[in-house]
């Protein structure tokens, strides 16, 4: 045996894994496809000089233990989304900070459904109410964004779970961002003695009881690794489509129990763009009305979500499209769309021509053309409600299953859940390990 677990998957799930693992003194190879460890999360800038911006998870939703933990061990503290709300409408834009909580509540009587349905059926009963219609389409547009999902399809059960599960908790950021986190949870790995190589795609894995033979590739190198078990830290995406045509291969294939989670289980679609301005002009226009400006929300723009980094005075504002409306998006060209997010925020203020000229540089990454990803975040649909449960359950005490679409507590989406997930498969591995 080459390895007591092989771990697929260099995300924070993939190494929460490894890192529990190394340090129950397991012998733990990762095998990484891309040069990078992180997965998506992974923090970019344009110029050295610039802060470099989230193209990937930025935020933690709910009480994220795991990740404060973490951060905390990185020496990181967080910063509140304390910024106000501003939303466009009738040509203008207006304080409005209930929207949200708003359109929270529209979901309060979900709990009293007989069957699951579709996020857009069941918002469609409040379009007869003139009083709940602005509301209801909030809620629709927020189910789009902050969840990348797709209402025609999405579990409205399973959105208003994982939406109850964040209340009452301020949303917050690492103030350095996620990077710091990463690096130490890789470092901890090496620490503990797990192997991590980069640069390793996974081409097919073969099991059966307590053994786990592994082929993967760098560059035209083959190697064939073996392990008493592997957890698999994969995002869902890639997950759903291994097959041979695919150059990722299981043998046997998943049994149909795995099967049905997968084809319960979607990953959202998200276009986002960070956006460097020379000056944070914003906050200079309207007598400064703008100047504690955290979220612009506009549902009549092509990207209809921007932010700043507020409470952090910087000029970096990431624009942001989920759902129906990152597909729309999809075929830009890359500068097209550069140059829709920056003349869309500045069209916000009705300062377009200001906009582009301090318009300094524009990046992005396309998670869904991603080979290693397939989708940005996952979410479940209409009548899947344990497909997450059933994904995450360990195939023979061999095959261990790890990653934000397995989170059992309504954090799927998010790197908290992502982390928890880790540490739930590495301890179901070194328990099945401890019993063979």
């Amino acid at each position: 045996m080459d390895a007591d677990v092989i771990v697929i998957g260099a995300g924070v799930a993939g190494l929460a894994a490894a890192r529990e693992l190394a340090q129950k003194s397991l012998d733990v190879i990762v095998l990484e496809a891309r040069e990078r460890v992180g997965g998506r999360v992974w923090a970019r800038s344009p110029d050295p000089n610039l802060p470099p911006a989230e193209l990937g998870a930025e935020f933690l939703h709910g009480r994220a233990p795991q990740t404060l933990a973490l951060l905390r061990a990185a020496n990181q503290t967080t910063i509140p989304l304390t910024g106000k709300l501003f939303a466009f409408d009738e040509g203008a834009l207006h304080d409005d900070e209930s929207r949200f909580t708003d359109a929270l509540k529209i979901f309060d009587a979900v709990s009293t459904l007989e069957n699951d349905t579709t996020v857009d059926d069941y918002l469609r009963r409040f379009d007869v109410d003139p009083k709940r219609r602005a509301t209801a389409a909030m809620a629709r547009a927020f189910v789009e964004g902050f969840d990348a999902a797709d209402p025609r399809i999405a579990s409205v059960r399973a959105i208003a779970a994982e939406w109850r599960s964040g209340e009452q908790v301020t949303s917050a950021r690492p103030r350095a961002g996620y990077a710091t986190m990463v690096e130490r949870l890789a470092g901890d790995c090496t620490a503990a003695g797990a192997q991590i190589r980069t640069s390793t795609i996974l081409r097919r894995i073969e099991y059966r009881l307590r053994h786990a033979a592994v082929t993967a590739t760098t560059g035209e190198h083959v190697e064939s690794l073996e392990a008493r078990a592997a957890v698999i830290a994969l995002p869902v995406g890639v997950l759903r489509h291994a097959s041979p045509e695919s150059g990722v291969t299981l043998e046997p294939p998943l049994p149909p129990n795995k099967q049905r989670a997968l084809g319960g289980i979607e990953m959202g679609e998200v276009m986002k763009v960070a956006l460097w301005f020379r000056t944070p002009f914003w906050e200079r226009v309207a007598e400064g009305r703008y100047r504690d400006g955290g979220f612009f929300q506009a549902q009549t723009h092509a990207f209809p979500t921007y932010w700043t980094q507020y409470p952090q005075r910087r000029s970096l504002v990431v624009a942001w499209a989920g759902g129906p409306r990152a597909i729309a998006l999809r075929d830009r060209p890359y500068q097209e769309l550069l140059s829709t997010a920056c003349e869309g925020f500045g069209a916000l203020f009705g300062e377009a021509d200001l906009a582009r000229s301090e318009f300094q540089f524009g990046i992005m990454h396309d998670w869904t053309r991603d080979p290693f990803a397939r989708g940005a975040y996952s979410y479940v649909r209409v009548g899947a409600l344990t497909a997450r449960r059933e994904l995450a359950q360990p195939i023979d005490g061999t095959l261990f299953f790890a990653g934000e679409a397995t989170s059992l507590d309504d954090q799927g989406g998010t790197v908290n859940g992502a982390l928890e997930s880790g540490l739930r498969a590495a301890r179901e591995a070194a328990a099945a390990l401890r019993t063979a």
